[in-house]
C-alpha cells in the first residue's frame, strides 16, 4: 500500500499505539485508531506517491524560541533567532502579549533568504480565550466558541503564510477548576481542524493536573503537548510532567529563568556553572532537557540565543539532575 511508508510518523506511531489495548476487543477500531487511519490518509495526501512529506521530528526539538511581550520587535527577534539556529517557533494569535503577523514577517524574510524553509521549521500558535485578549480581537466575540476557533486558526494561518500549523495549543482552560463546554466546543473543534490537514499536534498550555487528565481521557485526538510556566519552587510541575510522560505528551516548560530568578544564584546551580564552564541559566535549560523538558527561551540578545543552543555541548550526571530537582 502506498501508506505503508506512513506507519513509523511519530503522530500515527503514538495514535496506533495508544488505540491497540482498546481495539483488541472490538470489531471496530477505535476512535484513536480511526483518527490514526485518518491522519495516515492525509499525510499520505500531503505527500504524495513519493512519501511523506518532510517535516520537523519532534522527538528531536530541543528547543523553542518564544515570541511573547517582544512588541515592535518581534520581526527582527524571530529572524535573530532563526539565523541563529533556532528552528522551533513559539506564538499565539493574541495581540495583547504576541504579535504574530511580525513572527510570520520573519519567517517569511527567513524563507526569501534561503536561510530555512517551511518543512524545517516547527510553527507553534495559540487560540485564546476572550478573557486572554484586549480589543484587538482575531475573532468575532459574538460567534459560538468553535466559530471563534476557526477564524481566529484562519487568522493564524494568514498571519503565519503557511498552509498548516504544527502545533495548535489550547491557551489555557477557560475555568480554574475542570474543564467547561467552552473548553470542549474549542478541543473538538481544534480536532476537526486536525482532521483537515491544517494543524499537525494538538496541546494545552497553563493547565492543572486534573484538567489534563480529564482532557486525556475525553480527547479524541491525542494531547501531544503541554506548555507550562515552570517553578522550582513547586516541583518544576512535577506531577505534571510525571502524567506527561506516563501519556507520551511532551512538556513545555516557559519562564524557567524569570520564574526562577532566585534559584539562578543558588549554591548549588552556580557550582555547576563553574564545573561545567557555563553560565546559571545554561544549567537550568540542561537540567530541563535532562529531565524531558522542551525549553523554550525568550531572549533578546543575540549572544544568549547562542548560548542557549550550546548547552548540548555539555551534560549533567543524574546525581546533578536530581540535585537541580530539589531546588525551590
Amino acid at each position: 500500500m502506498k501508506y505503508n511508508r506512513i506507519l513509523n510518523h511519530p503522530q500515527i506511531a503514538s495514535l496506533l499505539a495508544r488505540s491497540v489495548a482498546a481495539s483488541s476487543s472490538k470489531s471496530e477500531p477505535s476512535s484513536n485508531a480511526r483518527v490514526a487511519i485518518a491522519s495516515a490518509k492525509r499525510v499520505a495526501k500531503v505527500g504524495g506517491d513519493s512519501g511523506v512529506q518532510p517535516m520537523v521530528n519532534i522527538d528531536e526539538l530541543s528547543f523553542l524560541y518564544g515570541t511573547a511581550w517582544k512588541e515592535d520587535a518581534t520581526q527582527q527577534l524571530t529572524l535573530m533567532a532563526l539565523q541563529q539556529g533556532f528552528r522551533g517557533i513559539d506564538t499565539a494569535n493574541q495581540r495583547k502579549h504576541y504579535h504574530e503577523a511580525a513572527v510570520g514577517q520573519a519567517i517569511t524574510a527567513a524563507i526569501e533568504q534561503g536561510l530555512v524553509t517551511r518543512d524545517e521549521l516547527f510553527l507553534q500558535t495559540k487560540y485564546t480565550f476572550i478573557g486572554g485578549q484586549d480589543q484587538r480581537l482575531p475573532y468575532d466575540p459574538h460567534a459560538p466558541i468553535a466559530k471563534q476557533v476557526e477564524q481566529s486558526l484562519a487568522s493564524s494561518l494568514k498571519h503565519l503564510h503557511t498552509t498548516r500549523i504544527d502545533s495548535y495549543v489550547l491557551h489555557g482552560p477557560s475555568q480554574r477548576v475542570g474543564l467547561g463546554a467552552d473548553d470542549w466546543a474549542a478541543w473538538r473543534t481544534m480536532e476537526a481542524a486536525q482532521s483537515r490537514g491544517e494543524i499537525r499536534f494538538l496541546g494545552i498550555s497553563n493547565v492543572a493536573l486534573d484538567q489534563l487528565q480529564l482532557l486525556v481521557s475525553q480527547a479524541e485526538s491525542p494531547v501531544t503537548f503541554v506548555q507550562n510556566r515552570c517553578y522550582a519552587a513547586r516541583g518544576w510541575d512535577r506531577e505534571v510532567r510525571q502524567f506527561c510522560v506516563a501519556n507520551n505528551i511532551k512538556y513545555q516548560g516557559f519562564s524557567l529563568l524569570t520564574a526562577n530568578r532566585h534559584v539562578l544564584g543558588h549554591p548549588e546551580i552556580v557550582a555547576l556553572s563553574r564545573k561545567h564552564g557555563c553560565s546559571p541559566s545554561q544549567v537550568i535549560f540542561r537540567f530541563a532537557i535532562d529531565v524531558g523538558m522542551l525549553p523554550l527561551t525568550g531572549t533578546a540578545d543575540q549572544s544568549h540565543m547562542q548560548a542557549d543552543l550550546s548547552v548540548h555541548q555539555f551534560c549533567l550526571t543524574a546525581a546533578e539532575v536530581a540535585a537541580v530537582e530539589q531546588l525551590g
